[in-house]
């Protein structure tokens, strides 16, 4: 790992022509940036071997008497690769007296013989107010290349416009970074940045600007860096804030407690109120997804059928993933020490030309359902409970795909089925992972842990597709529901598998468990 050289720079020229001193910036890349950026939780390259830092280009956003720099940083590892990283820097002059939270101060400094400090500038209450005000104002700040585009979306009250409003870092530690205005906005900064639009963005957008559903934090504005001949890149969003409770993984989390007690008891008790709240999530799962469906929208978002190339992309995306799970519970298949955790790694391996075929099924079956853009990283932890309803959140997709994958038109039944796993996870987690449930019998507890699935997960499906009515073009008959549900499950339940091997061993029969029903179910479709 690159190491700091230097305490502080120097400069005889002022800050807001900064850009001009090559060598400072020859002293920044090398000697700083390496050092400060390996002590960000929003840095992925930490355990990589990285080769360089470049800051390629420095955007100049006016805030009070200064200027700030939206730094897009360019980390080169030795294999080659390269990611970019977005760096909002400032100058603070030591004369003003400003708090700046330490993980937030870059380096020390002497500019134009003013000594100061240079600092990631979402700490600086200036930068938070100027980017503010650019949002409510939708302005357009020229550039040496191109311009940053500001957004006013529809989530944006206009009494907010011209008001003053008070601002704070929100003390997260995620991969991109938070500002808080007046309790009312939540912007979020896209630190790993891509030669694209973020996918979140165009998201959150489109529901909010083309439909009703208000049931996710409402598309308040963003801001976007425009080059001609280049993509836009997203820098970052504002969204209206949601006071909520808990998310629903903990929501359910508590509800299991009571079934729990039910259980210990001797009784098998799912509350009322439990089956009503999965209905409403899953009323909202396919508002959602109605929302998304729009025969008139741009190409973007216009629904698709699933034609030769999607068929072959979700078949080649599955197979590649069993191939590998395969080699890997190979490998690790001697490490399983329970007995049945083994029996169901055997039962997975013994069925690889059964799932084989039925994945062929992708490319052969008529499937005359459509496909629309979905949320692609659904789960529990996903949808915030609020006093009496439910907010989705999080759009950026899957983690592990790349930013092109993760705006692929699936059938919103992927959603549905992350959904479903994500239950299967919170009974299986408290049932055979409790400490006072493990003193029960294995086999009875996998009883009631099964009963308790299946009854929630037919509930959501239920009330699902009841909210589309039917028939809906996106799920032409039951036949073709039934199919794409357990391939996505299986994709689901396969790529899960990996990660428990990978990160906790003790957890691999939950996906083991996922991947035998669908086996099950692809058994009986065969009888």
């Amino acid at each position: 790992m690159i190491q700091s050289k230097i305490n502080s720079l120097n400069s005889k020229i002022a800050w807001e022509k900064i850009r001009a001193d090559t060598e400072l910036f020859d002293n920044f890349e090398k000697n700083v940036l390496p050092a400060y950026m390996n002590t960000c939780r929003w840095f992925a390259g930490k355990a990589r071997i990285q080769k360089s830092f470049k800051v390629t280009t420095a955007l100049e956003i006016p805030i009070e008497e200064s200027m700030a720099l939206l730094m897009i940083v360019t980390v080169t590892y030795e294999d080659g690769e390269i990611e970019n990283y977005l760096l909002p820097v400032s100058f603070i002059d030591a004369s003003h007296n400003k708090d700046i939270a330490p993980k937030g101060i870059i380096t020390l400094a002497y500019i134009n013989n003013k000594r100061g400090i240079i600092v990631d500038a979402i700490y600086d209450e200036r930068f938070q107010q100027a980017i503010f005000y650019h949002l409510a104002h939708a302005e357009n700040i020229e550039q040496a290349k191109g311009k940053v585009d500001f957004t006013r979306g529809k989530g944006f009250l206009g009494e907010d416009i011209n008001a003053p409003i008070s601002s704070r870092v929100l003390p997260v530690d995620s991969s991109n970074s938070a500002i808080v205005f007046g309790d009312k906005y939540f912007l979020k900064l896209y630190r790993k940045l891509f030669t694209e639009t973020n996918p979140e963005v165009d998201m959150v957008e489109f529901i909010t600007e083309h439909s009703n559903f208000a049931f996710i934090p409402a598309f308040a504005g963003s801001l976007v860096w425009k080059e001609d001949l280049n993509p836009d890149i997203t820098l970052g969003m504002m969204q209206r804030m949601v006071e909520n409770q808990a998310d629903t993984w903990v929501q359910t989390g508590e509800q299991l407690e009571d079934f729990v007690d039910a259980f210990m008891a001797k009784s098998f008790s799912i509350k009322e109120e439990v089956f009503q709240q999965v209905e409403l999530l899953a009323q909202r799962t396919a508002e959602m997804h109605l929302a998304l469906y729009n025969t008139g929208a741009e190409k973007m978002f216009v629904p698709e059928n699933f034609d030769e190339s999607y068929r072959k992309f979700l078949h080649d995306r599955l197979t590649n993933l069993l191939d590998k799970r395969y080699n890997l519970l190979i490998d690790n298949y001697t490490k399983i020490t329970d007995v049945v955790t083994r029996k169901l790694a055997w039962d997975f391996m013994e069925a690889r030309e059964l799932i084989d075929e039925f994945a062929d099924g992708i490319l052969t079956k008529p499937i005359l359902s459509q496909r629309i853009r979905i949320h692609g990283d659904y789960h529990l932890g996903q949808v915030l409970a609020t006093k009496n309803d439910y907010i989705i959140i999080d759009f950026e997709g899957e983690p592990e795909s790349s930013i092109t994958d993760r705006k692929i038109k699936h059938s919103p039944l992927k959603d549905v089925a992350g959904m479903i796993r994500s239950y299967h996870y919170a009974i299986s987690a408290k049932m055979l992972k409790d400490s006072i449930v493990l003193k029960f019998d294995a086999h009875r507890v996998q009883t009631v842990a099964d009963r308790w699935y299946k009854l929630i997960q037919q509930t959501f499906m239920d009330k699902y597709l009841d909210t589309f009515g039917h028939p809906h073009p996106l799920f032409k008959n039951n036949n073709e529901i039934n199919f794409l549900m357990l391939i996505y499950l299986l994709e689901k339940a396969v790529y899960e598998l990996g990660y428990e091997i990978n990160y906790r061993p003790d957890w691999v029969k939950i996906p083991l468990k996922g991947i035998v029903n669908v086996i099950r179910e692809i058994e009986k479709l065969k009888m």
